[in-house]
């Protein structure tokens, strides 16, 4: 995977909170699949899945520490990301491709939302922390990993989650690409909540409930922006990202089965339980992602009209 040098990268649309503190896991505890202020969606390993993560995972698997990036280590605690300028910057900082990879993100949804529905794209931007933040859901804690919040249109994430997370707890090859299918999961859930998808779950555990299928779909649409990643372009048109590999693709394939809901309970307990799926199995995971890749259209990516997930 390698970022165009040329391409003009807009900052703006990626917070850094590391280093200011800002509260853990608390309040009233988190309403899994709920709707209001509580509802946290998520994606790679995050909100709705955060039970397994923080009952099963924490307690049997281990707590992780702060991990690095997989280019350089991050930018320092509380430092801005006024150094992510141009693409050349994204092939050498960490914090600069995750700035790469949500503005191809945001860009290619932005020009691709209207001409396949009725529904104007809205930008969300990202907030990188470390410990723990405040949220328009609540307090946020980076043992839930990465979550879109509908209330303030934010994704949010503490990116050691790449390291000691996906890639160390759950086995992950990693690589860069693995990082933007999370991203790209993540504002997949932007879209269904532009789209108003949110509004059909009803419910929030088993193999073909209703939290699933948001999910399910999610990584779909984080293929359909797969196919077109090297096409999305900066403000001058140029494109953000220069190529993809068939080993890009596979890692990012690696990681959606890495956290599929099988994987993490035989990874956590050694047993798998249906019936407690929130997210999908690791097949379906990688099945959905290779169906948004393959076809690049919503109207294939919708799960709640399927009859087999």
């Amino acid at each position: 995977m390698r970022y165009n040098p040329r391409a003009r990268l807009d900052n703006s649309q990626v917070e850094n909170r590391r280093g200011r503190g800002g509260g853990g896991f608390g309040g009233g505890g988190f309403p899994v699949g709920g709707r209001g202020p509580g509802l946290r969606v998520g994606g790679g390993v995050g909100g709705l899945i955060v039970l397994i993560i923080i009952l099963v995972l924490q307690s049997q698997l281990g707590g992780g520490g702060g991990g690095d990036g997989t280019t350089s280590s991050p930018s320092a605690a509380g430092t801005s990301l006024a150094q992510c300028t141009a693409g050349t910057n994204a092939n050498q900082d960490q914090d600069c491709a995750l700035v790469a990879d949500v503005n191809a993100i945001q860009s290619f949804w932005a020009q691709e939302l209207p001409q396949q529905s009725d529904v104007r794209y809205t930008p969300a931007n990202s907030t990188v922390f470390s410990g723990g933040t405040q949220t328009g859901c609540g307090s946020a804690s980076s043992d839930m990993g990465p979550f879109y919040c509908p209330v303030d249109k934010h994704v949010y994430l503490d990116t050691s989650f790449f390291r000691d997370m996906l890639e160390g707890q759950l086995g992950a090859r990693g690589g860069q690409f693995s990082w933007a299918y999370v991203l790209a999961h993540e504002y997949g859930h932007h879209v269904q909540d532009l789209l108003g998808t949110m509004s059909k779950v009803r419910t929030q555990q088993g193999r073909s409930s209703d939290s699933v299928r948001l999910e399910l779909q999610a990584d779909c649409y984080a293929g359909i922006w797969a196919k077109h990643a090297t096409t999305a372009p900066d403000a001058d048109g140029r494109p953000f990202i220069l190529d993809l590999t068939r080993d890009d693709v596979s890692r990012a394939l690696d990681a959606a089965a890495a956290v599929g809901d099988d994987r993490i309970q035989r990874r956590s307990s050694g047993g798998v339980d249906p019936d407690s799926w929130t997210h999908g199995s690791a097949e379906q995971r990688m099945r959905w992602f290779s169906t948004g890749k393959q076809t690049g259209t919503l109207k294939a990516c919708d799960t709640f009209a399927a009859k087999k997930l």
